[in-house]
């Protein structure tokens, strides 16, 4: 399935420089070929935290590539889902053309954590790692739901 063809999930947080980039990472991950996950902000930072990066890179996930975007640079495409990972996007979050599903999973900002380096890389992880429980279990639900609509479709193609 080329990338066009899957359904849009599109990650929302306010300044888009960590959290929906940790989502974004670890659901493109988890999800395969069967997601095209994209990640944006209602007010964009203009970068991707550096402790996120870190700590994707200690999990295997490179998002050292990814870009700071505004949430309008995907008014115009075929969303099919909007999952919002902080308040502030949530209450502002648009309604995308055709979109048919909408998720919030809120949590804390690792980038206002406070405390020695060590501590802040702590928060960094620990949003990470609950980040990726919860969209590690959303891109299973999705494959299983896949398999389920589309039973003809070989096991291997589920990556």
């Amino acid at each position: 399935m080329t990338i066009s063809e899957r359904p849009l999930v599109l990650i929302l947080c306010t300044g888009n420089s960590c959290r929906s980039h940790l989502a974004e990472g670890i659901l493109r991950a988890a999800a395969g070929d069967v997601l095209n996950v994209q990640s944006a902000g209602s007010k964009p930072a203009g970068y991707v935290h550096p402790l996120a990066i870190q700590v994707m890179a200690e999990i295997g996930i490179d998002i050292s590539q990814h870009r700071s975007k505004h949430l309008e640079e995907f008014v115009d495409s075929r969303v099919e889902t909007v999952i919002t990972v902080c308040g502030n996007a949530d209450q502002v979050c648009p309604v995308f053309p055709g979109q048919v599903n909408r998720h919030h999973w809120g949590f804390d900002d690792p980038a206002h954590a406070q405390g020695s380096p060590e501590e802040v890389l702590g928060v960094f992880r620990r949003v990470r790692d609950e980040i990726r429980r919860t969209f590690e279990a959303y891109a299973a639900g999705r494959k299983d739901a896949r398999r389920a609509n589309h039973p003809s479709i070989p096991q291997s193609d589920f990556h």
